[in-house]
């Protein structure tokens, strides 16, 4: 039998779009639940390990047609399983305009409106300026590789704390030692501090008018278990004044899709414009011998970068190509990243579709697996995503405890393309240079697109026929439902997207209070950043 509790906000989702209103609502006075599909885990809980499946009880593979996206799946969401790069959008991304013609982000957001909201942000985490010997060698040599190419390049700003850091490159496995500074460490123990309630292994499954006076919604859930999160092991509701959905920009929508009946219909912009943040890797097969006499780096001997982890998963980053001057889908950064195995997977799948995964050609390009750098490049994509029909429960089917098949579709337009095949021609200038490299592009035609970084499936703009949300990050038509996660982003940002994320829920939280406050909920918002 379920029960149907009360509260006077309900959070779904933990990560940064749940985790900075719910401290916010809690510090201001009002009583909060945050429901979080995922388990609750903390430092001594990650596993560092080559084990298969070692970091599956954290992160979602989740698979679309035509597209494959990484997602976190605990408490603190993607926050504890990325990769800590923390980087404002450039101000050129508020003023896309995308293949429909008009200005697709809200008129009232700016860069410069967004920045304190970023200021606010960079404090609460903090985030940290790595100096050159803070980078690790493939940063370094991809660095190097740039002046000589005469580009620039930078250390990338990241949400760790570089004291504590080991460089053991662990990341997507949750940081073991507290150094990088997810929602674990920040706005979550603030919230609970001030009596926010978070609850593990709860799946949102509906939201429908409530049935108590002076109550707005009613959130039906299913409790997982903790070893299979396929099976339930219960069921619930709760009534709020206010909801705060933040389950991510794979599930937010989804659950709005499946609510649609219960709640008198959603905005027609609910599931589609989906953005992957224009994701595209490519692998470089690097000559040892040149880089040597080329750039004057050489890698030390030993058990590093022999598919082990070290260093840091992020390293440097050359933002040449972000130049508001010129047209849009022909900007993009270009970023070092590292991480074994995925590293592997996706070397093997620039490959051509034809090539077998075996053989002698696999067995030499493993053998060169010291010399494989990567390099993701964050272009502009055309939002060109869209949700099919909601699965029966749950915002995807999992077939596995970290494999999900999606309702997402994604065709890339020609849009996209073009902007992919700019930041591959940049990619090979710079590291093909005199030979120094062979680029590897990711191949779509072998498995799809794949993104760590979904946004946009519930946008919000000026537009209500483009847009779900209005400015404040309001879903249209149903005052007090709130959308705070990746989903709102209205296009893809060219850097990654946490910290515009972030920003956002923060900037959201003023008009989340106060809309809660005329619900008759006694809160008001002014509480400093979390230490």
């Amino acid at each position: 039998m379920s029960v149907t509790e009360r509260t006077d906000v309900l959070v779904i989702g933990s990560g940064f779009g749940g985790a900075i209103p719910a401290y916010h609502l809690a510090a201001g006075g009002a009583k909060v639940v945050i429901l979080e599909r995922g388990p609750h885990l903390t430092a001594p809980d990650f596993t560092h390990d080559l084990r298969l499946g070692s970091y599956t009880r954290i992160v979602d593979l989740v698979q679309g047609d035509g597209i494959t996206v990484v997602a976190g799946n605990c408490v603190g969401g993607s926050s504890v399983v990325y990769f800590a790069a923390s980087l404002r959008a450039p101000g050129f991304v508020f003023d896309r305009r995308g293949s429909l013609g008009h200005r697709l982000w809200p008129s009232t957001l700016t860069r410069a409106a967004l920045d304190p909201w970023y200021d606010r942000v960079e404090e609460a985490l903090p985030v940290a300026e790595p100096s050159w010997d803070q980078v690790p060698y493939p940063g370094g040599l991809f660095a190097a590789a740039c002046a000589r190419a005469g580009r620039t390049c930078n250390p990338v700003p990241v949400a760790v704390d570089l004291a504590r850091c080991t460089n053991c490159n662990w990341m997507l496995n949750g940081c073991h030692f507290d150094a990088k500074r997810s929602m674990l460490l920040n706005y979550l123990p603030a919230a609970t501090a001030h009596g926010a309630e978070i609850r593990p292994l709860h799946e949102a499954q509906t939201i429908a008018p409530a049935t108590t006076p002076g109550f707005r919604y009613r959130v039906a859930y299913t409790q997982l278990d903790a070893g299979d999160y396929r099976l339930p092991v219960g069921v619930g509701a709760i009534e709020a004044k206010t909801v705060v959905l933040a389950a991510g920009a794979l599930a937010t929508p989804v659950l709005l899709q499946r609510s649609a009946p219960l709640l008198g219909g959603v905005p027609q912009a609910v599931g589609r414009y989906f953005s992957g943040n224009g994701d595209r890797v490519s692998i470089a097969d690097a000559d040892e011998d040149k880089v040597r006499d080329l750039l004057g780096l050489e890698r030390a001997p030993g058990i590093p970068y022999q598919g082990f982890p070290i260093g840091k998963p992020i390293g440097s980053m050359s933002y040449d190509r972000l130049d508001a001057a010129t047209a849009e889908f022909t900007r993009f950064s270009l970023q070092q990243i590292y991480f074994p195995g995925i590293t592997d997977l996706l070397a093997q799948a620039t490959d051509t579709p034809a090539t077998s995964w075996f053989g002698v050609r696999k067995k030499e390009m493993r053998a060169r697996w010291p010399s494989w750098l990567s390099v993701l490049a964050m272009t502009e994509d055309d939002n060109e995503g869209v949700f099919g029909a909601p699965p029966p429960t749950g915002s995807s089917t999992r077939v596995a405890t970290s494999l999900c098949l999606s309702t997402l579709s994604y065709r890339p337009t020609a849009n996209t393309l073009r902007g992919w095949a700019a930041a591959d021609a940049e990619a090979r200038a710079v590291l093909e240079r005199d030979g120094l490299a062979r680029v590897r592009p990711w191949s779509e035609n072998a498995a799809g697109s794949v993104s760590a970084h979904p946004l946009a499936s519930c946008r919000m703009g000026d537009d209500p026929v483009t847009s779900a949300l209005d400015e404040r990050g309001e879903l249209r038509g149903h005052p007090g439902l709130f959308v705070t996660d990746g989903s709102a982003v209205p296009t893809s940002l060219c850097v990654n997207p946490s910290l515009t994320i972030a920003a956002l829920a923060e900037r959201a939280c003023p008009g989340i209070v106060a809309s809660t406050a005329e619900a008759g909920v006694r809160a008001r918002y002014g509480a400093p950043t979390p230490r």
